[in-house]
């Protein structure tokens, strides 16, 4: 070893990447490569940002059964790369995400598969299997159920147990089972405009990620499960759901500032307090919490008003029993209804 060339002849050291060191375990290794398009979203490195963005502008960023393993697998990507310090999530068009494109089941009975799946067919997430398993005619499995929505679960929390720290940027509307994924991240940025909520567990929903109480305290969560309201980005930041918010035109500004000085910190300093800090979330009984609102959200899907929101959509359209549901509590918007 070479005395006079050690860290301490170097200034601030410490913030050198495990790439950058001069003994770094990774010299003359090829880089991971740093974008790829999946069907829901791209992935993008830049610096030591990887940038997982929603990539179905034209459908609200709506949940596809892609979308929990195109997440899983870019997340990995992301902890696996050396180079990379945060993750960020976001979404293109108007809005982060719209909650699940319901009307795969809600209008659909038929045996005609979803295009463009992982490998799904012959499956527990084959969506014709799961159409079946939907029909308010015959008999409903819960566990085959629980098999599908889990798996969605494992997908958006792999945010949560990334060993890297997740930040999600909301702008426009983080809806339904848009909030399962926003939730799961470490951080929460959002626009003052923005509406956040899960209107579904008015009917034929409860969240199935189970984490509004552990960020948002008891009182709080049933404030909004208990009636379907949502809350504008200004009021996430004041009730402790988001970590900031500001006004939508700085929102870029804000989350880069923010994004960027977490990435100044040495890796493994980020992984140490992340996982310290994980370890009293868990503690708290998220994995209870998430098995128990899985199996709730199955059943909410199989009531009698269930069934009679499913049969309205398939009768006059996902939109109109949506409509129906909301114009009583007076914020039914098309753009945010999912």
């Amino acid at each position: 070893m070479d005395m006079t060339n050690h860290s301490g002849t170097r200034e601030a050291a410490w913030y050198e990447n495990w790439t950058e060191v001069p003994d770094s375990p990774f010299q003359n290794r090829p880089q991971p490569e740093d974008t790829h398009e999946y069907r829901t979203l791209t992935y993008e490195r830049t610096g030591r940002i990887a940038r997982i963005t929603f990539n179905r502008p034209d459908k609200g960023n709506a949940i596809t059964p892609d979308t929990p393993l195109d997440i899983a697998h870019a997340v990995e990507r992301a902890d696996l790369d050396p180079r990379v310090h945060v993750i960020l999530v976001s979404g293109r068009g108007k809005g982060f995400c719209g909650g699940y494109d319901l009307g795969m089941f809600a209008e659909n009975f038929s045996d005609t598969p979803a295009s463009g799946t992982h490998d799904t067919e012959g499956t527990a997430l084959d969506p014709t299997a799961q159409m079946i398993n939907h029909n308010p005619w015959g008999t409903w499995d819960p566990m085959l159920d629980y098999a599908m929505m889990s798996r969605f679960n494992k997908g958006f929390s792999s945010l949560l147990h990334a060993n890297k720290p997740t930040v999600a940027k909301i702008h426009g509307f983080a809806i339904a089972g848009g909030t399962d994924i926003a939730l799961y991240c470490d951080q929460i940025i959002c626009a003052d405009d923005a509406m956040m909520g899960y209107p579904p567990t008015r009917v034929w929903g409860i969240p199935a990620a189970g984490m509004w109480a552990h960020r948002l305290g008891d009182q709080r969560a049933k404030r909004l499960l208990f009636t379907g309201d949502r809350i504008s980005g200004k009021q996430a930041e004041e009730w402790g759901l988001a970590i900031e918010s500001c006004p939508a035109d700085e929102l870029d500004e804000r989350t880069e500032a923010l994004v960027e000085r977490i990435a100044r910190m040495p890796i493994n300093q980020l992984m140490m307090a992340k996982l310290a800090l994980n370890s009293a979330l868990l503690a708290q009984g998220v994995a209870n919490s998430t098995m128990i609102s899985t199996v709730f959200d199955g059943i909410s899907r199989h009531t009698r008003e269930g069934y009679a929101f499913q049969l309205r959509s398939a009768t006059a359209g996902f939109r109109e029993a949506v409509r129906e549901r909301d114009e009583p509590y007076g914020d039914y918007k098309r753009k945010d209804s999912k």
